[in-house]
């Protein structure tokens, strides 16, 4: 066998290296250590994508017309890979061309030839898992069947695959759920379908719609930038309560978000059904102002007389704006004064200022709890989303066609709920169970793995000196037993 390019410029083999000495002894290294991975938590993954059923799930949304005879990778198998890789940190399709040589990536997506030895093709013997153009493929599938694309994806089957999964993960007896809605400008850097220059974000990008039930993603749809930030939001909201009560019949249902989804045909569409209510920004104007200017007077003079860096005062008030609201509705004013100058802001809300008669806490929803306890816990949705954005790739929109991107889009929140149902049953009560998805890879994913594989036996050891191997071991065997979803 020649030698590689490089091993011909510098001289250097990789029988034997050399590094500095320490004290008496040498430094040696070589690449005689076997089979090994660099994510020996990957069989965490795997474990708790089997107790759901979710990459199983997800391939019946999939139409695979190829050849059965010269398949080498199922859809699900796939699947797996991608959604695997996300969670691992691989962002690219490009990083699979290297990860096919992984031996323990290869046992996580089920493959019964994890060496890659028993391959048709002589070409690609050794080589267990899928490249980078076949893995493309799957994503650029399209709904029509054609001869140059054997795959296609069923894009409600997949937005309903999201839902109902999450949906299951919610706990039983469930008897009050929050829906936090937000859009999120994705920034484009090519010449993708679907294109606008946003104002507001000032850049390229698209602007997709997130609906999280706590820190459940239920909803991710790809929208363009030339509309509205709540569009699409009421028939988005449609369908995630209609499958809340088909699960839980009873259940009280809380919308909150932002003042980008302060609109009458949301608020009025929720005012008309039952046991739906709604806590949403509202963008401040000269009128709501001049409501809350006695308030802020009293604030600063509380601010002055107790020298504190922050002062609250909360007013309540009915408001109708001229043309665009069809009634009046109950505004909360936050009066607030800060060392770095005023900070007014204002919620409108159907919710009860009496509460729920059959609630044990008859003032949860009195002005100051109603905005502090009830609004402002919506920042940890935004938590969530930036966890999927920054650590799962969220993001990572670069193919031309729009429906590529959504399938992209939709495969990065269910690796992010996979994550999140790890941190939830796995990880309960560990130092990890409020980790973000970043830490939760570099602490329990990114371990080195040695692979000795045979004919009745995967063996796989990790370290001995692993500061995470009792969390690790504790996860294992929770996600193995334990319920993953509410039935």
């Amino acid at each position: 066998m020649g030698m590689a390019w490089w091993e011909g410029m510098t001289g250097c083999g990789t029988e034997g290296l050399l590094f500095s000495d320490l004290g008496p002894r040498k430094v040696m290294t070589d690449f005689s250590g076997g089979l090994l991975s660099s994510d020996g938590g990957v069989l965490l993954l795997r474990q708790i994508d089997r107790g759901l059923g979710l990459t199983r799930h997800l391939a019946g949304c999939f139409r695979d017309t190829r050849n059965a005879l010269f398949v080498d990778h199922s859809v699900e198998q796939l699947l797996a890979q991608r959604l695997y890789g996300l969670a691992l940190g691989y962002e690219d399709l490009n990083d699979h061309d290297t990860l096919r040589l992984d031996p323990l990536l290869a046992v996580a997506c089920e493959k019964k030839d994890p060496l890659g030895q028993d391959r048709f093709n002589p070409a690609f013997r050794g080589v267990a898992l899928a490249s980078a153009a076949t893995l493309n493929r799957l994503e650029l599938s399209n709904h029509k069947k054609s001869r140059c694309h054997k795959l296609a994806h069923d894009p409600e089957g997949i937005e309903d695959c999201l839902l109902t999964f999450g949906v299951r993960c919610l706990p039983k007896g469930t008897t009050e759920v929050v829906l936090d809605l937000d859009a999120m400008g994705h920034r484009l850097h090519g010449e993708q379908e679907g294109r606008h220059f946003s104002g507001y974000y000032d850049e390229y990008c698209y602007l997709p719609l997130y609906i999280f039930a706590g820190s459940i993603p239920l909803w991710a749809q790809l929208r363009t930038a030339d509309q509205d930030a709540a569009a699409g939001t009421v028939q988005a909201l449609t369908k995630v309560i209609a499958a809340l009560r088909r699960r839980f019949p009873q259940v009280r249902i809380i919308v909150r978000g932002d003042s980008g989804f302060c609109r009458e045909e949301i608020m009025g569409w929720c005012e008309a059904q039952w046991n739906l209510w709604y806590c949403l920004g509202l963008a401040r104007n000269s009128v709501l102002l001049e409501r809350l200017e006695e308030a802020m007077l009293t604030a600063r003079m509380r601010r002055c007389l107790c020298g504190t860096s922050s002062v609250r005062e909360f007013v309540e008030f009915s408001y109708q704006t001229q043309k665009s609201w069809s009634r009046a509705r109950r505004v909360i004013g936050k009066a607030e004064v800060m060392s770095a100058g005023d900070n007014p802001r204002f919620i409108v809300t159907n919710l009860p200022a009496e509460g729920f008669p059959e609630d044990a806490d008859p003032g949860r929803f009195t002005p100051d709890r109603l905005y502090e306890e009830c609004y402002c816990a919506r920042g940890d949705m935004e938590n969530q989303l930036k966890q999927q954005v920054l650590d799962l790739q969220a993001d990572r929109l670069s193919t031309h066609h729009l429906g590529s991107n959504q399938l992209r889009l939709w495969l990065s929140t269910l690796a992010y709920l996979l994550m999140d149902r790890m941190r939830a049953v796995g990880l309960a009560g560990t130092d990890l169970a409020n980790a973000t998805a970043g830490s939760i890879r570099l602490k329990l994913f990114k371990v080195a793995a040695q692979v000795t594989i045979s004919v009745r036996r995967v063996h796989v050891q990790l370290s001995s000196a692993w500061p995470w191997r009792q969390t690790f071991a504790l996860c294992a065997h929770r996600l193995g037993t334990a319920a993953l979803w509410s039935g």
